[in-house]
């Protein structure tokens, strides 16, 4: 199949993942406009744009000809470079023939529509790269067309890296890598996922703006060689801050920092409810938050990246999705594993490692794992390894339907009661019914202990299936790494002391026995 390139703008430059196809690339440089078809079935085509002669490759499967299902037209193939205001097309053949080069000046819905009104058929595949607004527009194009495809940029750009680049060239790029079905494509989220996507993103940067406000307040008082010993957010260090003698330009950037903190807290708290609200009858969320450390917070963050759990193979591909793999370089015989890759979505990323900080207290065997990994190696990377377990871990809970089955019940039922309160206000009456007197429905000994349910109770509680069992080898590790015990309380009621309130002045006179001589006291 002969392909006419001579109307690109510009061309695509020789690039090393060439190399590894099974041809020569010497070879398939007889001249110009010359194809060269290989043993593996891809199709090399030399093209040029003026003199100077420029020489690149253009590869491809050689695809047979498609024709639409009305008619007898072919099948269109349309490549957008879509910016902020700006939306440059190229629409080319089955052949590779240039039919048209639109362009719009103003991105608007009205100016879209028009867009696809005059240019674009039922039969036509529309290719973009991914950008802020892409499914935006995508949302406008797909009924128009009887495919939308949504590219890689990065890896778009590691296939064909121009040498002229322009907006018209980015366009006929992508038209002509959607035609030789050599593009890297993006998985498409529905519009409930991106309102959720969006929302959570915006929780993130304001908990980032929060962040950089108690940093800015700290910086004020280390100039003035000051530390406030609590918490900015808090109350005890607000307090502190009121209290603290100040000069009356620091007084003045301090206030006014502590008057934004209090707006980014409100709306951060209005977000929160309004995503409990939404997350609530998602059952993911509820089984993810069975993990040790993930929060609704991280649930529905992870939860979001993710989308559907089907199109993740394996666990190892979702910690890859997350950035959570080490990052590998490998020739011949040396191979070196470097820093994580943190690709993929931000957000999921932050918040496994935040849930990843608050796993070194636990009982079970991520805990185990955490301090094994930072007696041997150090304390950032212990974090960062339990991330990944945590990944990993997301993906068999949501794969099987079924909560971690090592679960803290007191932890758990404190999540998922304060997630029930805020999505749907609903408050379960506890103690003892009306007229009825407490002391006398336990003994004086019970009375100073609290009963914690098993952990199948708290998950029957909120709708969730009991865990499974733990298979032999399992077993044998839960021995190994000594947390046998703790398994095995989880699986019944077990009791435990109360906490006794801390005694005030005031209450330890009024409680303290009068001494009545010196030899009681002594006694």
């Amino acid at each position: 199949m002969r392909f006419d390139l001579e109307e690109i703008s510009a061309v695509c430059a020789l690039h090393p993942l060439i190399m590894n196809r099974s041809f020569h690339a010497s070879r398939c440089l007889r001249g110009i406009g010359s194809t060269t078809r290989c043993a593996n079935g891809l199709v090399v085509q030399t093209v040029h744009r003026s003199t100077p002669v420029t020489i690149a490759l253009a590869i491809g499967h050689d695809p047979e000809p498609r024709f639409a299902e009305k008619g007898s037209s072919m099948i269109r193939y349309v490549g957008i470079d879509l910016h902020k205001r700006l939306l440059v097309a190229c629409i080319v053949d089955e052949q590779g023939n240039v039919v048209a080069t639109p362009r719009i000046e103003e991105v608007t819905r009205a100016s879209v529509e028009q867009f696809c009104n005059e240019y674009l058929r039922s039969e036509d595949e529309v290719v973009l790269e991914v950008t802020t607004h892409v499914w935006a527009v995508v949302r406008l194009i797909q009924p128009h067309v009887s495919k939308v495809v949504v590219s890689n940029p990065i890896t778009t750009k590691a296939i064909a890296d121009a040498k002229i680049k322009t907006d018209k060239v980015d366009a006929t790029v992508l038209a002509h890598l959607l035609r030789l079905d050599f593009l890297p494509t993006v998985w498409a989220p529905d519009e409930a996922l991106s309102k959720l996507r969006e929302l959570t993103s915006r929780r993130s940067r304001l908990v980032g703006t929060r962040t950089k406000l108690c940093n800015r307040i700290r910086t004020c008082l280390a100039m003035r060689l000051l530390d406030c010993p609590h918490d900015i957010p808090s109350a005890k260090g607000r307090e502190w801050l009121q209290q603290v003698e100040l000069d009356e330009d620091a007084r003045h950037l301090v206030d006014s920092d502590l008057r934004l903190l209090d707006g980014v807290e409100q709306e951060l708290a209005f977000l929160d409810k309004r995503l409990a609200q939404r997350v609530y009858e998602d059952k993911r969320v509820k089984l993810l938050m069975t993990l040790p450390g993930v929060s609704q917070n991280v649930a529905q963050a992870v939860v979001a990246s993710i989308g559907e759990i089907d199109r993740f193979a394996s666990p190892e591909k979702l910690a890859s999705y997350f950035g959570l793999i080490p990052s590998t370089r490998q020739s011949a015989s040396k191979c070196y594993h470097g820093n994580i890759t943190k690709a993929g979505r931000v957000e999921a990323r932050v918040a496994l490692v935040q849930a990843a900080q608050c796993v070194r207290t636990d009982l079970g065997p991520l805990g185990y794992y955490f301090n094994k990994i930072k007696r041997r190696k150090c304390h950032n990377v212990a974090v960062v390894a339990v991330a990944r377990k945590l990944a990993i871990l997301c993906w068999h809970m949501l794969k099987t339907g079924l909560p971690y089955r090592y679960a803290k019940p007191t932890s758990v039922e404190a999540k998922l009661s304060k997630l029930r309160v805020a999505g749907s206000g609903q408050k379960r009456k506890s103690g003892v019914a009306k007229g009825q007197d407490p002391r006398t429905m336990r003994t004086k000994e019970e009375q100073h202990f609290k009963w914690t349910p098993a952990l199948s109770t708290v998950l029957a509680k909120e709708g969730l299936d009991p865990p499974s069992a733990p298979k032999a080898g399992e077993l044998k590790v839960l021995q190994n790494t000594k947390t046998m015990a703790y398994f095995e309380s989880l699986q019944q009621e077990t009791k435990r002391a109360r906490r006794q309130k801390k005694a005030t002045p005031e209450t330890a006179r009024s409680t303290a026995t009068p001494i009545s001589s010196i030899d009681e006291w002594k006694g």
